[in-house]
């Protein structure tokens, strides 16, 4: 392994961090600083009933529009939001490009609140990684869930 791609792998790390603790502390617009100019965010609906719809946001605009509007629709009762990520696997496909898969599971007031899977798409270099494509995957919920 050269040395550009351990420095690509922790600069992703990096990004994957930011864009849940901006998340988490309702930072929006540093949420969508994690995504390239073109950024895509898809959600893949998993069937249930979800504050979330399916759907795809592209560019920064509509994503900072996607993601304000979530927690403004999640119950009132939420004090806290904590995403844990796993099992990070990342694939460097050339010096600017990259894919990562992880799993996330997100705490809230009633404990695990709900869980899935990222797929991701990366565009970067010498000055960061950026998510060009980001799939969301919610697999299950809490029978309490607050995003429900």
């Amino acid at each position: 392994m050269e040395v550009w791609e351990l420095v690509a792998r922790e600069c992703i790390r990096d990004t994957v961090a930011r864009y849940n603790h901006a998340g988490d502390s309702g930072r929006y617009a540093a949420m969508v600083d994690c995504f390239a100019a073109d950024g895509v965010l898809t959600i893949v609906g998993d069937g249930s009933v979800s504050i979330v719809e399916d759907g795809e946001y592209r560019g920064q605009a509509a994503l900072h529009e996607f993601f304000s509007g979530v927690i403004g629709t999640a119950s009132a009762e939420i004090t806290h939001v904590r995403h844990c990520i796993s099992n990070l696997c990342i694939e460097i496909e050339s010096p600017t490009t990259a894919t990562a898969k992880s799993y996330f599971h997100v705490i809230t007031d009633v404990g695990l609140d709900h869980w899935g899977r990222y797929r991701d798409r990366f565009v970067g270099g010498n000055d960061g990684w950026l998510l060009e494509h980001r799939s969301v995957k919610t697999d299950g919920y809490a029978p309490n869930s607050l995003f429900r």
